[in-house]
């Protein structure tokens, strides 16, 4: 593809990734290509997501460089102006970033030769019954390290509001959307409405609607199922309910999730993606729904999601089914694919294993090495 601009968001607490972010400014040097640090901590204060993105001239490539929560900065920008986004992974156990620091020219390179695989990631957005806001003082509550809050989220002016719909905002996803309490002593009391009919009234911690890709992160530690993010699919997963069905529901993504508040409900935050952008009071409500907008997220070949999986969440086999201490072989094993599975989609065999399939990864030119590999991390 054509990159003219790149916006780069950087872990900048993290030394590999800042010997990383001068790899990524020599590669755009040497190609004329305009690279713009997006700085989202700048100045003491957050902007929204229109603000930043034209501030660093409308880039059509976002490169994160970091865990899952600088991804998912570059996400929230690469939505607001339908920009491929690049991971770059100095992480441990995330989901969402995958090309390895040591290969930062590599991935670029592909990505301007075309050599990479785009996926398309379902975001989610919402209406509500008002404007968010955040009450005032609440920022001293709320606020942890050097990281200010980003403002409530605008209204969409190219949606019809009021009445029984809301007001439409201007948000996206790409993990979940969660109601959760602001007081230890005043729990989440909402009725939880699917496809516009209620579900129950549940009174709990917190109450989420997240994505297929967001399964694995706030929804998956509330005990919320694996959903391959590959799917399209709203979950929603309560924590710590009050009440005997504890279970997810996994909706279809034309069916909207609402919750609202009840009158004796605590007053709850909405949170989008871990950060705080306004708070409800008792007969407010929201609705979740997915996005017109898809996220497009590069990558140098076919994920390994279920390896991955295995690898990240330590999962080990049971006892009884290794007694003879004979692993499961892998599937398929050896024979190529047959013509009836070959629209299957299945990731590269792992390293030192035969691979018949017919999605392979690009090729690899090399590492680069002016950044070691290392990893840290926070898995949202």
């Amino acid at each position: 593809m054509t990159v003219r601009r790149i916006g780069l968001v950087v872990h900048g607490g993290r030394p590999e990734a800042q010997a990383a972010q001068r790899v990524v400014h020599a590669w755009c040097d040497e190609r004329a290509v305009r690279c713009t640090d997006i700085d989202v901590w700048h100045d003491g204060g957050r902007r929204n997501a229109r603000a930043e993105v034209e501030a660093a001239g409308d880039p059509d490539l976002i490169v994160t460089l970091g865990g899952d929560g600088t991804f998912l900065r570059g996400a929230r920008l690469a939505a607001e102006n339908d920009a491929l986004l690049l991971g770059v992974d100095l992480g441990r156990v995330g989901f969402l970033t995958e090309v390895p620091v040591t290969r930062v020219r590599t991935a670029l390179d592909a990505v301007l030769e075309d050599r990479l695989t785009v996926e398309s990631r379902m975001l989610l957005t919402l209406r509500a019954s008002r404007r968010l806001e955040i009450p005032a003082g609440i920022e001293e509550l709320m606020r942890y390290g050097r990281r200010p809050m980003l403002p409530p989220p605008r209204v969409r002016g190219d949606c019809e509001s009021g009445g029984d719909w809301g007001v439409a905002l201007n948000v996206t996803a790409l993990n979940e959307i969660a109601v959760e309490k602001l007081a230890r002593d005043r729990q989440v009391s909402a009725g939880v409405y699917l496809a516009g009919r209620l579900l129950a009234s549940y009174s709990a911690d917190a109450l989420l609607v997240a994505t297929p890709t967001g399964s694995t992160a706030y929804s998956f530690a509330a005990g919320g199922p694996v959903v391959s993010p590959r799917a399209d699919a709203l979950v929603f997963t309560p924590v710590a309910p009050h009440m005997a069905f504890n279970r997810s529901v996994v909706a279809a993504p034309d069916e909207p999730v609402a919750l609202r508040l009840l009158d004796r409900s605590g007053q709850a935050a909405v949170s989008i993606d871990g950060q705080l952008r306004g708070v409800l009071d008792p007969g407010d409500w929201i609705g979740v729904y997915a996005a017109p907008r898809r996220l497009r997220a590069a990558r140098l070949g076919p994920m390994d999601f279920y390896g991955r999986l295995r690898e990240r969440m330590n999962l080990t086999d049971a006892p009884a089914a290794v007694a003879d201490g004979t692993p499961a072989p892998l599937w398929p094993v050896s024979s190529p694919r047959p013509g009836d599975l070959a629209h299957l989609a299945l990731p590269p065999a792992p390293d030192g294993a035969p691979d018949h399939g017919e999605d392979r990864a690009a090729p690899d030119h090399g590492e680069d090495r002016a950044a070691p590999e290392h990893t840290e991390g926070r898995a949202r």
